[in-house]
């Protein structure tokens, strides 16, 4: 037998790097600057992020903008409600041809995804059925690289190909992740398997509740927040962790599967695509433990418990507080939170609505009491997006692949950016600060 806890020990002795190193020799850890702004690696046209300005060095905090190609998050979402039709495939538009689309143009793209929703011939079967995962974005990452094997010029990194394969999968995933949840349903939970095959005439978020519904229905209401979901999760700019693996992995030249493939293994981690189901853990362990949700001296107790390690999973974090940009405010959260009380109305949620909404607040104000800090926290979109989610009855192994089908759009942007502006391969200096060693012969250990 194996003594992993023996190895386990060696590993650790042998891998400690003394923190003093890391000022000695100004270390950038996480990219990170000291004062926990980004270290500039890139430059990018797709999205930027706004949450502070520099001063004579010094951070200031600002509301927070978030800019698909220059155009305001806002003003996307207030034409598309004006008019009131999906514009997620807008967005998408937008964000791999660098401008908005005619109305011909959108129909026609609109028309390419459509055409491209079915999975290959025998990919279902092959690919989902016979090998199901207990994880869904494990299985979503399994079936991106399968494409590569279903597809006839899988490693021609010309643009135009490029393209042809980002479309491909902006249209397939909504079908790749709903199959690869129905699989688990059914192998995992003894669920009866269901398979609906995509309409044509629905959009990706219309066709994603039809695709996990056993009746494969859903109300105009569920389907417009959903839109909106994908519309405000679809690009970040090129510095959060996916974004930046899409541009670190395209960099070396290698296939279109394989980079997705990448960025979708940096989505599942719990630090960036899984935030909102820590939320929600977070939220039901108060929802058990506070009795009065309307309390604000009763919540402030319990949040002071999370922070001081003491209650929920005593990490001392309240998950869905703070972000790495935003200081003032998440502007997709303003957008999100308006609707969501529209929907907490309808789902008969609005206490629920209001506890969110007095955590929402006290958070950052616990925070300042309990670390005397002068940062600035606001709540970010993971705040109320798993709980939206939740009211929208998709199960929470969904989240996190809902956030791929939406940041495919971004990554492929990235991609193809990457392809055509920079011919260097991405490859940071790390500083080795072991000490050197003689070999010793196998007789003389």
């Amino acid at each position: 037998m194996i003594d992993y806890d023996f190895l386990v020990r060696k590993i650790k002795k042998n891998n400690i790097i003394d923190p003093l190193y890391y000022d000695k020799f100004d270390v950038k850890r996480g990219l990170r600057n000291k004062d926990g702004s980004g270290v500039l690696v890139g430059l990018t046209k797709i999205g930027n992020v706004h949450g502070y300005i520099k001063d004579e060095y010094e951070v200031v905090p600002v509301e927070g903008k978030l800019y698909y190609r220059g155009i305001d998050i806002n003003d996307i979402m207030k034409n598309i409600e004006k008019e009131k039709r999906k514009g997620f495939e807008e967005v998408a538009y937008l964000l791999l041809f660098g401008e908005l689309p005619k109305k011909e143009e959108l129909i026609n793209f609109c028309s390419m995804l459509s055409q491209d929703r079915e999975l290959p011939s025998g990919f279902t079967e092959n690919m989902i059925l016979k090998s199901p995962s207990n994880n869904i974005m494990n299985k979503l990452a399994r079936s991106v690289l399968a494409f590569y094997s279903y597809d006839k010029n899988p490693d021609d990194i010309s643009i135009k190909n490029i393209v042809r394969q980002c479309i491909k999968l902006i249209a397939s995933f909504p079908t790749m992740i709903a199959y690869g949840y129905q699989a688990k349903k059914h192998y995992f939970q003894n669920k009866s398997l269901c398979i609906h095959k995509p309409i044509e005439k629905l959009g990706s978020a219309e066709n994603f509740l039809h695709l996990i519904r056993q009746t494969g229905e859903f109300t105009k209401l569920e389907a417009d927040m959903l839109d909106t979901m994908l519309i405000i999760h679809a690009e970040h700019s090129g510095g959060n962790n996916s974004a930046f693996t899409t541009h670190v992995v395209s960099s070396t030249d290698t296939d279109t599967y394989s980079v997705i493939a990448a960025a979708v293994g940096s989505l599942k981690g719990s630090k960036h695509g899984g935030a909102n189901i820590k939320v929600m853990d977070m939220m039901s362990n108060i929802k058990k433990n506070v009795k009065d949700w309307t309390n604000k001296k009763l919540i402030k107790e319990y949040l002071l418990k999370i922070l001081n390690k003491k209650a929920f999973d005593k990490t001392g974090l309240i998950y869905g507080i703070g972000h790495a940009v935003y200081t003032l405010s998440d502007p997709r959260l303003k957008i999100l939170k308006k609707k969501t009380v529209i929907l907490a109305k309808e789902k008969n949620r609005e206490e629920e609505f209001y506890l969110y909404n007095l955590v929402e607040k006290l958070g950052p104000e616990i925070f300042y009491e309990l670390k005397g800090t002068k940062k600035k926290l606001c709540a970010n979109i993971d705040f109320y997006s798993g709980f939206v989610y939740e009211m929208l009855d998709i199960p929470k192994e969904l989240y996190t692949p809902l956030f791929a089908m939406s940041r495919i759009t971004g990554w492929s942007a990235h991609r193809i950016e990457e392809v055509i502006c920079n011919s260097r391969i991405i490859r940071p200096a790390y500083k080795n600060v072991s000490d050197n060693c003689e070999y010793i012969p196998l007789k003389k250990r």
